[in-house]
């Protein structure tokens, strides 16, 4: 039985594109549903009835469901251990599980003030101390990342992996709200901007004609 992947739309959903992106860089086969959000109670039902939680994205594997962007990539990351989603050194592995729980718990004022919508046209806005802030966190994790454990490739651990997907949406965040970032980020940037698996989300988002008006004035 295929696995199959619930999504939001993609051209605003961080937490959808966070495994959709590992699981396609990974090579791990899934069918894909696609709910556009906020479009009343009907987006609310139709998300219910994959997940109790009743948020995307959701992952169902036959009878069992597995709900929020962490979690999925943690189970495929048990049920396809050929895939190395995770680094296999074992201080990689706990540095990008590390990085990974602080980018899904924190950067609340980053997220909360640059929005993922890949269709915004690229302009810059002014930006709190706390967003900044947490552009600079963002930053010192890439290259941190980057000095210790990058050598073998242009991800944040050389090969791509789980955390690359983590940070994935904050790479089209950086872009669309023309974020100022250093050599090392720049250059990351363009890394993950070129991998297949990251054009391909952005392609279908930006291909989307779905428009969440709560989201488009900024």
């Amino acid at each position: 039985m295929s696995l199959t992947l619930v999504l939001g739309n993609k051209n605003y959903s961080s937490w959808s594109m966070r495994p959709w992106v590992a699981l396609r860089a990974a090579g791990i086969a899934f069918d894909e549903v696609v709910i556009p959000l906020y479009a009343g109670d009907d987006s609310k039902r139709r998300i219910l009835e994959f997940t109790p939680s009743g948020k995307v994205p959701a992952l169902i594997d036959g009878d069992v469901t597995v709900w929020d962007s962490l979690a999925i990539i943690e189970y495929a990351a048990e049920r396809f251990p050929d895939a190395k989603l995770w680094p296999q050194d074992r201080a990689a592995r706990a540095l990008a599980r590390s990085v990974s729980a602080e980018m899904h718990s924190g950067f609340m004022a980053l997220r909360n003030e640059c929005g993922m919508n890949l269709h915004r046209p690229v302009r810059a806005k002014a930006l709190s101390d706390d967003a900044l802030a947490n552009v600079a966190r963002v930053q010192e994790v890439w290259s941190d990342c980057r000095s210790r454990f990058g050598k073998g490739g242009p991800f944040l651990f050389g090969a791509f992996s789980a955390a690359d997907a983590m940070y994935a949406p904050v790479v089209t965040r950086f872009r669309t709200y023309a974020i100022e970032v250093s050599a090392v980020s720049r250059e990351y940037m363009m890394a993950m901007e070129a991998h297949p698996a990251f054009r391909a989300w952005t392609e279908a988002g930006l291909a989307e004609t779905w428009l969440i008006d709560r989201f488009e004035h900024d």
